[in-house]
């Protein structure tokens, strides 16, 4: 897998895909990344559970926290790691320990290791680096461009569509081509 560039279908396939996500280096400080992505993700759907040694046993928005992979008492499908790229080897051989293992390890912006991606992908887990798992799916679903965040300006401040549901993934994005959704679509008006 080329990790400088993904096909819009691998992301969409995996965010479509997982349900359970453990966020290793997820911090209940409300002004940290880590929070604002947990927070959108658990929104959004997704069952998350922050991992952070510092504070196990502790809640963060209503989820405990653990201190590591192994002490979650239930499968992962994707660990999403929010520690420096130094750190990405010891965790992806963490979550290859787990019974059974996570389907994908994710490192967030900034975070690329290079020998922790080949280790996921020689023991068959689909890795993604470098990305955020917040703005794909905001990028993915459309949802980015209502709250403005396509203008390269991030804000803590919640955005005013209240009570937003989880999104479908699968419908035509910018970058076009057909999905199964916009085929049935097409089906049910008439068309070919």
């Amino acid at each position: 897998m080329n990790h400088d560039s993904y096909p819009d279908s691998y992301i969409r396939g995996i965010l479509n895909t997982v349900k359970t996500i453990a966020m290793v280096g997820a911090s209940e400080k409300e002004n940290r990344p880590s929070y604002f992505a947990f927070k959108y993700l658990l929104e959004r759907g997704y069952h998350m559970i922050p991992v952070n040694p510092g504070h196990a046993g502790e809640q963060m928005l209503g989820q405990r926290i653990y201190a590591r992979l192994a002490d979650i008492p239930e499968p992962i499908d994707m660990v999403d790691i929010f520690r420096g790229s130094q750190y990405a080897p010891a965790i992806v051989q963490e979550a290859l320990a787990l019974t059974p293992r996570p389907l994908v390890i994710w490192m967030q912006l900034s975070v690329r290791n290079d020998e922790a991606a080949a280790l996921a992908e020689a023991n068959g887990l689909k890795v993604v680096m470098n990305r955020c798992p917040k703005i794909e799916y905001g990028r993915l679903s459309s949802e980015i461009a209502w709250m403005g965040v396509n203008t390269r300006t991030l804000s803590s401040k919640k955005a005013t569509i209240g009570g937003v549901q989880r999104m479908t993934l699968n419908r035509l994005s910018g970058q076009g081509g057909t999905t199964e959704a916009a085929d049935r679509a097409q089906r049910e008006q008439g068309g070919h």
